[in-house]
Order: structure tokens, then C-alpha cells, then sequence
């Protein structure tokens, strides 16, 4: 398989006016514009319509995930504002643990206004209640700051970021959240905390769209992967060679497993590019196990979907593997890590079409829809722009069917 590491990522760019970028979601989630992309065919419609467009015997997938009120705002004695982002749990490093923690965790933290910091411990009170809740700076990891926060035991980490944060809304927005962020920048089925960013795609569904896909006979199934800040890193090196793709945890029940198996022979729709790197990186974790053994269960490394193997694994063979070894080793759900980069040259193993938004330029979320439509994305983006569709995070949605 060809790799993309010498695309130049100023190939994928477009011009986007601010005026254009939807800095407030619709009153109805549902009422959004929606434009079909269906075998080089380009029409629009309005999202509720979505049940009745996708392809006969379709399967939904979803990403579960739920935003954390990830932004603490700490006041220091001398009146400087410093602002702590939670991107992940460092002690414990797992999701779950950590916000179900009482007392004390390091999470890995970007720091606003880190200068300001002198090596004091932040401390920061809830009115009207025991709680309360201290910061210390203690390290470095990679490219972010690793902190202790100490609060009152009574109350697990969970409870100390719904009282006391706020929610990240994506910087291009260039506001402060307000209450409708509370609700909006969330999906209806947002289940697994652990997100610093929205899902967006499927921010358009709503309970009646979701039972009118139940009506219609289309199943749906959930996965869970953690939106990271990466999410928002911009490529700056000219050649995707030079760009790390970020590392975000994924997290799959036995149950979607198996319900994944049963649904191989039908159109696989995924609701957002997370989920399609969730489905297809879990592909090429069933390739690592049959290749590499229980060391293979880690990662899926940014580079491995292009990499020469000699022997093609069938996505009935990979998924498999993966379910054999939950088996073996008496799990519910498993989950790994994945930096897959998706981009002209990936040849799908999955999916057969997506929902999703529309992306800024020179993203990497961008080359995913070109690598599944090809260079037909400038078409729709010409398409989009043209007829007044909204874009990035809350603005409209298309249906993508190659």
C-alpha cells in the first residue's frame, strides 16, 4: 500500500470566511442541513431526513464518548488567572480509574499563562459546599505538564471537574462557553467520560432520529474513543511526514465485537471521523495480534496501515483475533491506543460510509475524507460553501457514499 507520507498538506487547503464557521448550534439539532455525497452525486437535504437515505441492510456506528468539563480556572493571590486543560489521566493512566478516584491523580495538563506559575499549590473552592480543590505542578510529559490535584475525599474526580470546570469548546469559536455548551456540545448518547473535544457529527442526532433508524430496521452499535486536543493540532511540517499524529484510546465491549462480526456483509456507516478511526484501527489491531502476538495489543502505530505485508488479513480474520483474545483472557472490552493516520492511499477494511462535518483546512481530518472520496472532497466543499452549509464543529453534516 501506498503511504502518504509525502502528501503536502497545502493540497488540502480551501478558503474558509469566518462567516461561514457556526459559532452557536441550531435550536434543533435535527433541523441541521445535510448534503449527500452518493457515488459522485451531490444533493442536500435536512438531517432528519438521514434514516431514510443510507443504503439498504446499513449498520450505524457511534462514538460514545462524553466531554469533561475539562478547564479549571485557578485564581492565584496576585489576581494572574491560571488555566489548567485536563487532556488525560497520567496516575492512574486509565479513563475509568481516574475519574472514579478519591483524593488525589496527576493528569497530563496544558497550561494557560504557565509563566505566571512559580511552583505555588492553585487552590480553589466550590460556594456553598465541602468541596475543594488544590493543584501542584509536578513534571513534564512530552510536550505537556503533568499535575497533582488534591480535593476533598468525600468526592471522586468526576464529581470535582462537574462542579468545579468548564466545558473546552474548540478555540476557533474564539468565545467563552455558555450554558447552552452545557448540553449542546454533547451528543444525546454520550455515555464514557473522557473527551476534551465533541464527536460532532453526532451532535446532529437526536432520540426521535435515532428511533426512526430503529424503525427502519438499521442497527447501531457503540464504541468509545477519547477525543484528545490533538484533534485540533495543525499539520505545520509540508509533508505529512514530519507531522505526529496524536495518540487517542479507544475502548470496545466483546458485545460490539460480536455484533461487528454479524454485520461484516452489510454497509458499515460511521458516524464521524473518531469512529472511523475507531473501527478500522481495530482492524489493524486483529493484524498486529495475528502477526505480532499479545504485544500487538498496545497500539496501532501511525504508519502501520501502510506498511508491505505479505500476507492480507481478511477484516473477518482480524476482528476475530481480537475477539479470540478477549476470550481467551476473560474480557468484557479491550482497549489500546491508536495514531492511525488516515489519508490518500489508505485502502478502507470497514467502513463503507460516513457522517461527518465539515473540517478546516490543512487538517488531517480533512485527508480522511479525501482519502475516502477522493478528490471529489473539493467538489463538496465547493458544493457546501456555495449553498450556505454552516462548518467545524457546530455547524452542518453530509452523508459520505463512495
Amino acid at each position: 500500500m501506498q503511504g502518504p507520507q509525502n502528501i503536502e498538506i497545502n493540497d488540502f487547503n480551501y478558503t474558509l470566511p469566518e462567516a461561514r464557521i457556526a459559532k452557536f448550534p441550531l435550536a434543533q439539532r435535527d433541523e441541521s442541513k445535510l448534503l449527500i455525497y452518493n457515488r459522485g452525486e451531490i444533493s442536500e437535504t435536512v438531517f432528519e431526513r438521514i434514516p431514510e437515505l443510507l443504503p439498504t441492510r446499513s449498520v450505524v456506528v457511534f462514538n460514545q464518548t462524553k466531554v469533561i468539563r475539562a478547564r479549571l480556572l485557578f485564581r492565584k493571590t496576585t489576581g494572574a488567572h491560571i488555566e489548567l486543560f485536563c487532556l488525560e489521566p497520567h496516575d492512574p493512566a486509565d479513563f475509568a480509574l481516574a475519574f472514579q478516584t478519591k483524593g488525589a491523580v496527576v493528569w497530563r495538563c496544558i497550561v494557560g499563562n504557565l509563566k505566571k506559575w512559580k511552583g505555588e499549590t492553585l487552590e480553589m473552592r466550590f460556594e456553598g459546599s465541602d468541596l475543594w480543590l488544590t493543584a501542584e505542578h509536578v513534571g513534564s510529559f512530552e510536550t505537556e505538564q503533568l499535575v497533582k490535584f488534591r480535593w476533598t475525599e468525600a468526592f471522586s474526580f468526576a464529581d470535582v471537574l462537574d462542579e468545579l470546570g468548564r466545558i473546552p469548546i474548540p478555540p476557533y469559536l474564539k468565545r467563552e462557553s455558555e450554558a447552552i455548551d452545557l448540553e449542546r456540545y454533547q451528543t444525546v448518547y454520550a455515555v464514557e467520560k473522557g473527551s476534551v473535544a465533541a464527536p460532532t457529527a453526532g451532535l446532529h442526532f437526536t432520540e426521535s432520529v435515532l428511533c426512526a433508524l430503529t424503525e427502519s430496521g438499521v442497527e447501531t452499535g457503540f464504541v468509545t474513543l477519547h477525543v484528545g486536543a490533538g484533534t485540533f493540532r495543525p499539520v505545520k511540517s509540508k509533508t505529512m511526514a514530519n507531522h505526529p499524529m496524536h495518540s487517542e484510546q479507544v475502548v470496545v465491549s466483546k458485545k460490539f465485537i460480536e455484533w461487528l462480526l454479524m454485520s461484516l456483509n452489510k454497509h458499515v456507516i460511521a458516524v464521524g471521523t473518531t469512529t472511523v478511526r475507531s473501527i478500522e484501527s481495530l482492524y489493524w489491531l486483529g493484524c498486529r495480534l495475528l502477526r505480532e502476538g499479545f504485544s500487538g495489543l498496545n497500539e496501532v502505530p501511525q504508519w502501520y496501515a501502510y506498511s508491505d505485508f505479505e500476507i492480507q488479513i481478511s477484516p473477518v480474520e482480524a476482528i476475530n483475533a481480537v475477539k479470540n483474545y478477549m476470550e481467551q483472557n476473560v474480557l468484557s472490552q479491550v482497549s489500546f491506543f491508536t495514531r492511525i493516520i488516515i489519508a490518500p492511499g489508505y485502502q478502507f477494511r470497514i467502513v463503507n460510509g460516513i457522517v461527518t462535518n465539515f473540517h478546516q483546512p490543512n487538517s488531517t481530518l480533512l485527508l480522511l475524507v479525501s482519502a475516502f472520496i477522493g478528490a471529489d472532497w473539493r467538489r463538496v466543499y465547493d458544493y457546501a460553501l456555495a449553498n450556505d452549509f454552516r462548518f467545524l464543529s457546530y455547524g452542518d453534516s453530509s452523508l459520505l457514499l463512495p
